[in-house]
């Protein structure tokens, strides 16, 4: 049995891959399946009926039970974990997976969400030399050089790059220097790239403080970079950005960050970010407790003044719960004059019930939730990497407190798993099932 691809169902029916795409996403095609981000339907599947007619219901010729009774024709390709291959027919095609490069790849969770959509990464970079450990043990190689150094020559052509450029400059976390911080300029090393390359799609990924942060000539940082790419190599980007809210696609944290989705102009694709999804489920209580059988079960001992602190804060609590005359001298003054120092709410404690605060590289009870709400400690390395969409079977490192504390800062550092694959997959719809996915991104 052979499957039809959206790009044959749409020749034969008329119906726009990306229409395809959403009835097969939503179950109004039976038995069409998806295999490492692709979209496959059952060869006598008909052509729907209209969406106005009496039932509504798709119809397709197999039940889904039928489609799976013939999974052993394709290769081996696992659909949901850590690592996909390309999924291929007995009969010698290969459905095509766009190339992908990736640019300050950290621990590999942008990368993740993007094999988990159906891209295929073919070269990857990060100079932190724990993330780049975490990333190879779990997704494979990684050039672990400074990317100033690397020559554009060096990486291979491909369908899309990403790039989650250091976000530390621009973090409210952070000092904020933004472009007086030399890692502030590095998206201009991804510009030199992009330039060099000019593939179809390119994404960028950073914290929301980039949009308040000023270029050195006195314009917005982020108009800069839009203007910057729609202009590449004489051919330029069609560049949309959005704040986005991880909790709105899945994520169970509040976790706002920029991105940006760049389409090449020529191919005359005006991205559209994925709507809002539902936050029901999203809760602290749907990722604790761990099982007992899940690895980097370790956390980051607090220091004596913070436990002292945590041991006095009720679940879903804070600071403010903490009696005035057991404050340390410092929050004595903020609490004499909170007005002034904006209402801060330090040491929160979220709940089980609550969807989890931001989880940051720092890592400090301070200002981020990285209280547990029960037990007075920071989370386990698994509990976050679980906060930020990691599966248990990716791996960190814990051998020694140098490894435990680094894990903190990549993890906190990465894109959250679900919310890449999101937009991974609006991308694949938008653009790579509407044009074709090329092995080049000049092709």
């Amino acid at each position: 049995m052979e499957f039809m691809t959206i790009q044959q169902a749409s020749a034969e029916w008329g119906v726009t891959p990306r229409r395809i795409a959403k009835l097969c996403a939503s179950g109004r095609i039976d038995g069409a399946l998806k295999a490492s981000g692709v979209w496959l339907l059952p060869p006598l599947a008909r052509k729907p009926m209209d969406a106005r007619g009496k039932s509504g219901r798709y119809i397709g010729a197999r039940s889904a039970r039928s489609v799976r009774r013939h999974l052993p024709l394709f290769e081996e390709c696992e659909l949901q974990g850590a690592t996909q291959q390309a999924v291929e027919p007995t009969n010698g095609s290969v459905l095509v997976r766009p190339k992908l490069v990736s640019l300050f790849s950290g621990c590999g969770g942008l990368d993740l969400g993007f094999e988990q959509a159906g891209f295929q990464r073919t070269w990857a970079n990060d100079i932190d030399k724990f993330a780049a450990a975490v990333y190879e043990k779990n997704l494979g190689k990684i050039d672990n050089r400074d990317i100033t150094e690397v020559g554009c020559g060096e990486i291979p052509d491909c369908d899309i790059i990403t790039a989650g450029f250091p976000c530390q400059p621009f973090s409210s976390a952070g000092s904020r220097k933004g472009v007086h911080d030399s890692r502030g300029m590095l998206y201009k090393e991804c510009l030199r790239i992009i330039e060099g390359k000019m593939p179809k799609v390119i994404v960028f990924e950073n914290v929301k403080g980039l949009l308040s942060t000023k270029y050195i000539d006195g314009r917005n940082l982020v108009d800069v970079i839009v203007d910057d790419l729609s202009q590449a190599s004489g051919i330029g980007y069609d560049v949309q950005r959005a704040l986005l809210s991880a909790s709105d696609y899945g994520v169970p944290q509040n976790r706002q960050r920029v991105i940006f989705v760049g389409i090449r102009k020529d191919l005359k694709v005006r991205f559209r970010f994925p709507e809002k999804q539902r936050s029901e489920g999203l809760t602290l209580a749907s990722v604790l407790p761990v099982p007992q059988s899940a690895p980097n079960q370790v956390s980051w001992d607090l220091s004596p003044q913070a436990r002292k602190m945590v041991e006095q804060i009720p679940e879903g609590g804070s600071w403010k719960n903490v009696p005035y005359e057991q404050l340390a001298p410092r929050f004595r003054r903020i609490r004499d004059d909170m007005k002034k120092h904006h209402s801060p709410n330090f040491y929160r404690r979220f709940s089980r019930n609550e969807i989890c605060g931001t989880i940051t590289a720092s890592a400090q009870p301070e200002n981020c939730g990285i209280i547990h709400p029960t037990e007075n400690r920071r989370y386990t390395i698994r509990e976050i990497a679980r906060i930020q969409t990691f599966p248990d079977d990716f791996v960190f490192m814990d051998g020694s407190l140098k490894e435990i504390t680094a894990m903190y800062r990549v993890i906190g550092n990465a894109v959250p798993v679900q919310l890449a694959k999101v937009i991974a997959h609006e991308i694949m719809v938008q653009v790579f099932n509407e044009t074709g996915a090329g092995t080049n991104g000049h092709r």
